[in-house]
């Protein structure tokens, strides 16, 4: 049995979920886990859009939110963030 496997039957016996439900769970973790940098910049700027925020705040607040993710990568300025966005 490899180490995902072992995984789901622990989530599923060890919380409400069925073994179907932990597997999902596992899938979305790992999903959420490997966006990279520019792909979450470009879903957070479309998320703020909507709030409505000007490019100005919003640049801002992605750059902060990028210090307090999991990436690997070095900080993005305000210049990098924007070319991402445009191009």
């Amino acid at each position: 049995m490899d180490d995902l496997e072992e995984l789901f039957d622990h989530l599923a016996s060890t919380t409400r979920l069925d073994r179907k439900e932990a597997v999902r769970v596992v899938d979305e973790v790992f999903s959420f886990l490997s966006e990279t940098p520019e792909a979450y910049v470009v879903r957070r700027h479309t998320e703020l859009q909507s709030v409505p925020l000007t490019n100005p705040v919003i640049f801002e607040c992605i750059a902060r939110e990028l210090e307090e993710r999991r990436f690997c990568a070095s900080p993005l300025t305000l210049r990098q963030i924007r070319r991402i966005i445009y191009g």
